[in-house]
């Protein structure tokens, strides 16, 4: 669905160890995907009979929840990146300052049942897996009359593709940390029953600019839950399949 989270770039924690008890946990964890969008519960409706008597709120088609301004608690700020199917913006949020990413996906372009479910899925997915350090964190899901907004937290050091061009050579050490990184996502994705499906430099971002900066998984508009031994479609580049 497009690079999501990080600042605009020419194509836009440390290690953890899975322990084997984590590894049950997982196992279990991902035999049982979460059903439906409950990113974002509903908000609570009032027993009043002054509520009770109001028209049922306006469901949004793709998420199957009511629909909600995201511009109430964000101020939307510049562009940070562009995909197939969604732009990504700088926002703020209007009560804490604090700044997110925010990948706008217009309702519009989502023509068939196919394209709702790989948002849905997407959706899924990125709840599924939070809380794992190197991957992006779903802070929200909102949808209005003409997009589903995915506020997601800030990757202000860019693309590890474009550090990689900038750098132009890592050490074997400083590639090793980088590469450690990018197995442990593909590990604990796999023990949750995820697969990426397109695994590859650009997505992956740089939490800060900092040289040490721990990488963050993201774009999962591909990813799928599936089960061991279980056969899935190729998609993407044979490369990038993981």
């Amino acid at each position: 669905m497009g690079n999501c989270s990080g600042y605009p770039s020419a194509t836009d924690t440390t290690t953890t160890t899975t322990t084997e008890s984590d590894g049950l946990a997982h196992h279990r964890a991902h035999n049982n995907p979460p059903n439906g969008i409950n990113v974002l519960p509903p908000p609570s409706q009032s027993q009043t009979p002054s509520s009770q008597s109001q028209q049922p709120p306006l469901m949004g088609r793709v998420l199957g929840r009511p629909i909600e301004d995201v511009r109430s608690n964000y101020i939307f700020g510049r562009e940070l990146g562009r995909g197939q199917f969604g732009v990504t913006y700088l926002v703020t949020h209007k009560l804490t300052g604090q700044k997110f990413a925010c990948k706008s996906i217009a309702t519009r372009k989502l023509v068939n049942r196919d394209d709702i479910e790989d948002v849905r899925r997407e959706v899924q997915i990125m709840h599924h897996l939070t809380g794992h350090r190197n991957i992006v964190e779903l802070k929200g899901a909102y949808e209005d009359r003409h997009s589903v907004n995915l506020v997601m937290e800030l990757c202000a050091g860019g693309e590890l593709f474009d550090r990689i061009i900038a750098k132009g050579h890592y050490s074997e050490r400083a590639a090793a940390v980088l590469c450690r990184q990018i197995v442990t996502v593909v590990h604990n994705c796999h023990s949750m029953g995820v697969m990426h499906r397109d695994l590859k430099p650009e997505n992956f971002l740089l939490l800060s600019k900092d040289e040490d900066s721990p990488l963050k998984a993201t774009d999962f508009g591909l990813s799928v839950f599936f089960k061991p031994g279980e056969y899935v479609s190729c998609c993407g580049y044979d490369v990038f399949g993981c």
